[in-house]
C-alpha cells in the first residue's frame, strides 16, 4: 500500500549532526577563564567575539580536510540560526534581525581571515586586541593568557582528526 506519510514527515535536518560541535564551540567560548584571566569583556560583544574566535579556529581545522567541507557549512548555518534566535530573544524585531545577522556574518568572515595569523605573531596579537577588546589594549597578562590559550587550542585541534572533530561534543583541551 502506498503511504503519504513520507511526503508529510519532515526529513531530519542534516545540520543537526553538527549540533554537538556547535554546542562545544559555545561552551568553549563561555569558559570563565577567557573573561577572568583573559580579561575579555563579559558583554554581548565580548561573548560574540569569543564565539567568533572559537568558530574561526574550528573552521580553519575543518578546512584542512576538503572532504569535510560540508561540515563547516553546516556548523556556520547553526551559528547563523543561533545568532538569529539570540537577536530575537533580546528583543530585536524582524526588520532589524536580518541586518544584524548579516553584520555578524561579515564580522565572522573578517575574523576567519585575521585569525589565520600564526601563533605568537604580532599580526595575531593585533587581531585579538582589535576584535576582543575593540582596539583598547588590555593588561598584558590578559592578552598573554588569550594568546597562550589560542595556541594550545590550535595545537589540540591539529592533533584531532577532522572526522573526529566534526562529531565531537567537546573541543579538545576544553574543560568538560
Amino acid at each position: 500500500m502506498f503511504s503519504l506519510r513520507k511526503f508529510f514527515r519532515p526529513d531530519p535536518d542534516p545540520r543537526e549532526a553538527r549540533r554537538p560541535l556547535w554546542d562545544a564551540v559555545v561552551r568553549a567560548a563561555r569558559a570563565p577563564h577567557w573573561y577572568a584571566e583573559g580579561t575579555v569583556p563579559d558583554t554581548l560583544d565580548g561573548r560574540f567575539d569569543m564565539i567568533s574566535l572559537m568558530m574561526a579556529l574550528v573552521l580553519h581545522r575543518i578546512d584542512e580536510d576538503p572532504e569535510q567541507g560540508l561540515a563547516g557549512v553546516e556548523l556556520t548555518e547553526l551559528f547563523v540560526n543561533d545568532m538569529d534566535g539570540q537577536m530575537r530573544q533580546i528583543g530585536f524585531g524582524d526588520m532589524v534581525v536580518g541586518k544584524q545577522v548579516g553584520r555578524m556574518m561579515s564580522a565572522l568572515g573578517g575574523r576567519l581571515g585575521a585569525y589565520r595569523a600564526s601563533d605568537g605573531s604580532d599580526e595575531l596579537r593585533g587581531a585579538l586586541v582589535r576584535n576582543l577588546w575593540r582596539g583598547n589594549a588590555p593588561a598584558e597578562a590578559g592578552l598573554e593568557h588569550v594568546m597562550r590559550e589560542v595556541a594550545a587550542l590550535r595545537a589540540a585541534l591539529a592533533a584531532m582528526p577532522v572526522p573526529d572533530l566534526i562529531v565531537a561534543d567537546r573541543l579538545p583541551g576544553a574543560p568538560a
